[in-house]
């Protein structure tokens, strides 16, 4: 591809609100009415409309989503850009209209997004984050909430819906902190993708990113493929974790994930799911991972419930993070390396494809 996706992050970009980006989102595709359409999807439980955008004409379908989890702002910057950057630059995004179209959901969760704003508005504030982040539990989840479970998800699997079945879909999430960038494949691929996987682990070298290896040995359906990459997430996996541990409260609370839902709708899509962190921290020192185990991850998630204690009693917790090394990953960085994913999935499914 000779048009770089990765050329659509703007030069400073910031974690814009649901509301603020709506109007050039609109008016960037009402320029340009012969291969973009934006459409209002329903509101969410508080009101607020989603909206969504249909670009292009091609003949390979791809959906687009991003903010199932709402503390994972960077996918719906990189969504938003696609839609009135890709837009703004229609030459050089030619070819690829004419031959993808995309389904997009820039933000599935603009309720959620609004009570994260408080921790985006002072990014890259660490302490900011751990005390004002705000992720929703299961049975409130939207990954695993389609095709109904919330108003959100009815609207977004209804616009998918109309415009499926699709070649590729992309569920653009991140994480908190982590050691490095991974990505999940849906297992029907994973045997297709090794080239994939090793541009993706290229691309994120080359922005000071290791892969964040983390072999669950198949818990909740997460079954490790190679060091960095993963098996995507499935609702029905996880119902069946639950219910092997005798809660079948909580299995209830897991519907499908979209990964799944796309897959419904026919077709053989490839499905990718990027978890890119927010804050990268230091892994073991010589790089061991101790059969593929993110061990300072792991350290750091049994930590965060007496840092977060301490930041509620504004007391220090310097020296409980310190071990961490705990650096913020550029919104540049992070929007470069999911523009190189969604790249490196077009090309999977278009190996002929050249822009």
């Amino acid at each position: 591809m000779s048009f770089a996706l990765t050329s659509l992050v703007d030069e400073t970009p910031t974690f814009r609100a649901h509301g603020t980006v709506r109007s050039p989102i609109e008016s960037a595709c009402a320029q340009h009415p012969d291969v973009a359409t934006f459409r209002e999807l329903g509101p969410s439980e508080d009101g607020t409309m989603l909206y969504g955008a249909v670009v292009g004409t091609g003949p390979i379908t791809v959906s687009l989503i991003a903010g199932n989890h709402a503390d994972e702002p960077v996918g719906p910057e990189t969504l938003r850009s696609f839609l009135i950057n890709g837009l703004a630059r229609r030459d050089d995004m030619e070819s690829m209209l004419r031959r993808f179209q995309f389904v997009v959901v820039p933000h599935t969760n603009p309720d959620g997004e609004a009570r994260n704003r408080a921790w985006m508005e002072a990014w890259p504030d660490l302490e900011a984050y751990l005390m004002e982040a705000v992720r929703e539990n299961p049975g409130r989840d939207m990954e695993y909430g389609f095709p109904d479970m919330r108003p959100e998800n009815t609207h977004v699997s209804a616009f998918l819906r109309e415009h499926g079945p699709f070649d590729l879909h992309a569920s653009l999430h991140g994480m908190s902190a982590g050691e490095g960038a991974m990505l999940l494949i849906n297992r029907l691929w994973t045997f297709r993708t090794q080239s994939l996987r090793d541009d993706f682990a290229s691309a994120a070298a080359a922005k000071g990113l290791p892969l964040h290896d983390h072999n669950r040995k198949g818990e909740k359906g997460f079954f490790w493929i190679e060091p960095g990459f993963q098996t995507t997430p499935r609702g029905d996996a996880m119902r069946t974790y639950f219910r092997a541990r005798g809660d079948a409260a909580m299995a209830e609370r897991f519907h499908d994930s979209s990964m799944e839902f796309v897959a419904s709708l026919g077709g053989d899509p490839l499905s990718l799911v990027t978890e890119l962190p927010l804050f990268l921290i230091r892994g073991e020192e010589g790089g061991e991972r101790g059969g593929h185990q993110p061990t300072q991850y792991l350290k750091l998630r049994e930590r965060l419930p007496d840092i977060k204690a301490r930041l509620d009693r504004d007391e220090d917790v310097d020296e409980l993070l310190a071990p961490f090394d705990a650096r913020p990953v550029p919104l540049k960085t992070a929007m470069h390396l999911q523009f190189r994913t969604l790249e490196l999935g077009l090309r999977a499914v278009a190996p002929d494809y050249t822009s």
